[in-house]
């Protein structure tokens, strides 16, 4: 059992991968129940399908936190971290389609005397 961390925005996925026959569970529910947008059933599996083993290994995962686009940019880049620790051949193929990438972006704070992080108040002179 090899296990896995990855991160995006707010988003954490923890991830076990098993050898099996490509069953993905996230916080107990299957993958198409989970993410019922097949764009994101497609993030999700794209280092898999890069490497030509998503009928390979069983992924189970504890994901919390975040939107669903971040969780889903988060298991991403756990899985790619998985397969390497598997592999350490794939990382080139995996890092050449960025999938090894922590995207370090995320929401600024908020600051004092704005209503936003940057946004001003609304002037006016008169």
């Amino acid at each position: 059992m090899i296990n896995a961390l990855g991160r995006r925005k707010s988003a954490v996925a923890r991830i076990y991968v098993t050898e099996g026959t490509g069953k993905i569970t996230i916080n107990k529910r299957d993958l198409a129940d989970y993410f019922p947008s097949t764009i994101l059933q497609y993030v999700v599996k794209q280092p898999l399908n890069l490497l030509n083993v998503a009928e390979k290994y069983d992924i189970k995962v504890n994901l919390f936190g975040g939107g669903f686009t971040g969780q889903s940019q988060a298991l991403r880049l756990a899985i790619a971290r998985a397969l390497v620790k598997i592999n350490a051949e794939d990382k080139k193929a995996l890092r050449a389609e960025g999938f090894m990438t922590r995207d370090p972006r995320a929401v600024e704070r908020k600051k004092p005397g704005r209503p936003k992080a940057r946004r001003r108040f609304q002037f006016s002179k008169r």
